[in-house]
């Protein structure tokens, strides 16, 4: 809220240079805020009574943006990559399958490694958990097992993650 948009009968004023001018009506505060042509906002709505301030505020609103934006600019995203594999994959394919795993890993990536069972395969699914279990181990250099294998209907998965 700023300036003719604050209703209430006391607020605590703060000064543009941040010194506490007390407590005084709205009509008051508005005044003075007018007086120094700047403006009158309501910076604690939830305090008693309502601390009000006196600054310019397009500069404020550019000020918060600016924060949020730098804010923004420092978190990162963790994407999760989706490697598939099959019961009967062969060892070229399952090296091929690790080095693409590798480079998500060390982009900081998470991988889900899905193993995945079709028709009569289904019928086999103790055996061929040893293929998630020998994919950690080849990237156990760089990755360490986040979720360890589980089946979800006719899947088998696992998430592996960067390595601290």
């Amino acid at each position: 809220m700023i300036n003719e948009q604050i209703r209430d009968r006391e607020v605590r004023l703060i000064s543009e240079n941040g010194e506490q001018l007390g407590i005084m009506s709205a009509r008051e505060a508005y005044k003075l805020a007018q007086e120094a042509e700047l403006d009158l906002v309501k910076i604690a709505p939830t305090a008693k009574p309502p601390v009000c301030k006196i600054i310019d505020y397009g500069k404020y609103k550019y000020e918060l943006t600016r924060k949020e934006k730098e804010a923004k600019k420092k978190q990162k995203t963790v994407e999760i990559k989706e490697v598939r594999l099959s019961p009967n994959i062969d060892t070229n394919d399952l090296n091929t399958k690790v080095n693409n795993a590798k480079k998500f890993i060390e982009k900081g990536n998470k991988v889900k490694v899905t193993l995945r069972f079709r028709g009569r395969e289904m019928a086999h699914v103790q055996q061929s958990k040893h293929i998630l279990d020998d994919f950690a181990a080849m990237l156990e250099d760089v990755a360490t097992i986040e979720k360890p294998a589980k089946m979800e209907g006719r899947n088998m998965s696992m998430v592996l993650t960067v390595k601290r």
